[in-house]
């Protein structure tokens, strides 16, 4: 997966949106950001928990609602491009690209 920048972010931007790199633990007591999660190989991803199970793709929409609640776009906007059944996702966010990675940089 490759999806951090060279400034150790857990997303890399371009004009149609951002490439986030999420880490997710389901089941937790409630939905919320933890952190930054470093990886083995040296990059990093968003952690956040879930409170949905990972049962039949709720997690998954769980983790687009809260996506698109904490960043202000539509869920619509939101799509997983790996890492459906694993706890390690990349996302892809439509959308203004600049001003979404200047959210996503207030939240860290």
């Amino acid at each position: 997966m490759t999806s951090s920048n060279q400034d150790g972010l857990p997303f890399s931007a371009d004009e149609d949106g951002v490439t986030l790199a999420v880490r997710v633990t389901p089941r937790a007591s409630r939905t919320g950001l933890i952190g930054m999660h470093a990886m083995t190989d040296g990059r990093f991803a968003l952690a956040i928990r879930i409170a949905s199970p990972p049962a039949e793709g709720k997690a998954n929409i769980a983790l687009i609602d809260f996506l698109a609640d904490t960043l202000g776009v539509a869920r619509s906007a939101i799509t997983l491009r790996t890492g459906t059944s694993a706890r390690l996702k990349l996302v892809r966010i439509s959308g203004d690209g600049p001003a979404l990675a200047a959210r996503l940089a207030s939240l860290l």
